[in-house]
């Protein structure tokens, strides 16, 4: 049976002394969350669930108790996440999925990325001077939305993996928009935030705000029937009754009509749209195989070359306590995120030096950079020049990757693993409702500049291309046999909380329940965001003697983590939002 222990935390500045009331969304983090005090482990002997929802998680698990494996329960978790946390995910948007068949023995990725539409031009986000458009003018309306892949990738998943019928796979999230759910505290308190970005949509309106006109508080009984008829239409027809038909034709008249800002998918793109299926990127990092998402997600990349450019150095001497540490963590993510604005992007439109950006001795090069004891200079963290499979260079480029996002990490019965981080990207997406669920606004994912001066940018817009991600879901291996399952939310913030999770697992020893509860420090331009109200901000002034600029806010991951051990199944759910792991 299902055995929850409480989770501990260790002395030093990991333990988190003060927990704050949860915030909410605005332009510059659309999804804050409060400090907390720990997390809760949970063990089980046969299967778990970890989602950011306590009904998305137990749908997954009522599947996978009558039978279903780890691909059918992800098709329950999804669709009753989009119900009841529709800011973060849904059928409205895309995602990334990492998934070891037990059978086979075989690691694989899946890319339900959403792709630009094919009207779309790399002008898309300029304005008539030809200068880029604030952020939020291309978010909300038609502009911003891309044509969705969450549907066909659940689809495409299950005809591969899964054991339950299809049809059956719907019913937790159909009863639950029928008789009603409650608006969860999460919820209640992003969309009092929200304000005035909710009401340029007569759908998000009637849905998301009460006759009063004020928006609806936590607690309140939330009934969607068009959500629940959509189900119905999908479990009855598959992916081709969402990609043509009703549903995509209400879709595209919902972007291409929308009030002020109109986008110009069409019932083409929805036609033509399909899964990738692709080889994970994989890195070894002390013994153990980091395997994540490739492009066009810069995540399993980006943390690869952090932790490789890690490994020169003895962080588990070092420990979490010691300053040394995170200057080192710091500046290995700065020099990632350089070479990721240069060189990463939809790998069928730009190739991509993947060999060359994680070869060894690229990376030990690139740790010489730290051997210094202080911060690495502005000038001096720049993109390296990786082994080329193709001599092509590329600009930098300018994509604003605001925190939004779920992520589910599934073991089956049969030892099948799943680790899916999926989106509309920022919260509340393009803020356009169509049949009772929102759709994404991951165009704005792309580069509004389409040139670095006389170089192309990378990750532009082109007709059909699928805009860069920082999603890193993550199968850890030992011995060619899953250990771990992990993955976050957060915008580009993504990267640092999956890779300093796999530090304090890896490194420092720490158990599941405190590598999603542990505070956050990431540096990903050169500033030092420390999460605010926890024992992290006794190091900002250390770290403002190594040469830092530091500052701390709020930061909100949404880490799920189920490790897989010879006693059996150990999880945890990052207690910044509501999620649970749960099994038997």
């Amino acid at each position: 049976m299902l055995k929850q222990i409480s989770g501990t935390v260790l002395a030093g500045f990991l333990t988190i002394s003060v927990a704050s009331a949860q915030q909410a969304s605005d332009t510059t983090a659309p999804e804050k969350a409060s400090a907390v005090t720990s997390a809760k482990r949970v063990e089980t002997k046969r299967y778990m669930v970890a989602a950011a929802n306590p009904l998305a998680a137990e749908a997954g698990r009522a599947v996978i108790e009558k039978g279903g494996s780890a691909a059918d329960a992800l098709v329950a978790v999804q669709t009753v996440l989009g119900l009841v946390e529709p800011q973060s995910s849904g059928l409205g948007g895309g995602a990334f999925l990492v998934y070891y068949d037990a059978a086979s023995q075989k690691l694989t990725t899946f890319d339900g990325r959403e792709t630009a539409p094919m009207e779309a031009t790399p002008k898309l986000f300029l304005d008539d001077q030809g200068q880029p458009l604030k952020f939020m003018a291309a978010v909300v309306g038609g502009r911003s939305v891309g044509t969705p892949g969450t549907v066909r990738l659940l689809e495409t998943v299950h005809r591969k993996y899964g054991k339950a019928n299809w049809a059956g796979l719907f019913t937790a999230a159909e009863r639950l928009a029928t008789d009603g759910f409650e608006v969860s505290p999460r919820l209640g308190t992003l969309l009092a935030a929200e304000g005035d970005k909710l009401k340029t949509d007569d759908a998000t309106i009637r849905y998301f705000f009460d006759d009063g006109g004020a928006p609806l508080k936590t607690g309140t009984l939330l009934k969607n029937p068009a959500y629940a008829e959509t189900l119905r239409t999908i479990a009855a027809g598959g992916a081709d009754a969402f990609y043509s038909g009703p549903i995509a034709q209400a879709i595209v008249k919902a972007v291409r009509e929308a009030k002020g800002n109109p986008g110009v998918l069409s019932l083409s793109d929805f036609a033509n749209y399909r899964i990738k299926e692709r080889e994970p990127v994989c890195l070894a990092y002390r013994a153990l195989d980091i395997c994540g998402m490739g492009p066009p997600s810069s995540g399993g990349v980006a943390v690869g070359q952090m932790l490789g450019i890690l490994e020169n150095f003895d962080l588990k001497g070092l420990g979490p306590d010691n300053v040394e540490s995170w200057r080192l963590i710091g500046d290995a993510q700065r020099l990632a995120f350089a070479d990721r604005e240069r060189y990463l992007a939809d790998p069928d439109f730009v190739p991509a030096p993947i060999k060359g950006l994680l070869k060894k001795e690229y990376l030990g090069e690139r740790a010489r950079l730290l051997d210094t004891d202080k911060a690495l200079a502005k000038d001096a963290v720049k993109s390296g020049e990786p082994t080329w499979d193709h001599a092509l260079l590329f600009g930098r480029g300018e994509a604003i990757e605001l925190p939004s996002t779920s992520h589910i990490s599934i073991v089956d019965r049969d030892g099948n693993v799943a680790s899916m981080t999926t989106t509309i990207e920022n919260g509340f997406g393009s803020r356009l409702m169509v049949n009772g669920f929102l759709l994404n606004n991951e165009l704005t994912d792309f580069s509004f500049k389409t040139h670095d001066g006389s170089l192309p940018v990378a990750n532009r817009v082109e007709p059909g291309k699928r805009p860069r991600s920082s999603m890193a879901p993550t199968i850890v291996m030992k011995d060619g046999k899953p250990l771990m399952a992990i993955g976050s939310p957060g915008g580009s913030q993504i990267i640092g909380y999956v890779a300093q999770a796999l530090i304090a697992y890896i490194d420092w020893g720490m158990p599941v329940e405190q590598i999603v509860a542990q505070p956050h420090l990431i540096n990903r331009f050169g500033t030092y965001d420390i999460e605010a109200g926890t024992r992290a901000e006794k190091l900002m002034e250390p770290l403002r003697s190594l040469g830092y600029e530091v500052k701390a806010g709020q930061m909100t991951s949404g880490l799920q983590a189920i490790e897989i051990t010879d006693r059996g199944l150990a999880g945890s759910a990052d207690p910044r939002r509501e999620g649970i792991a749960t099994g038997e």
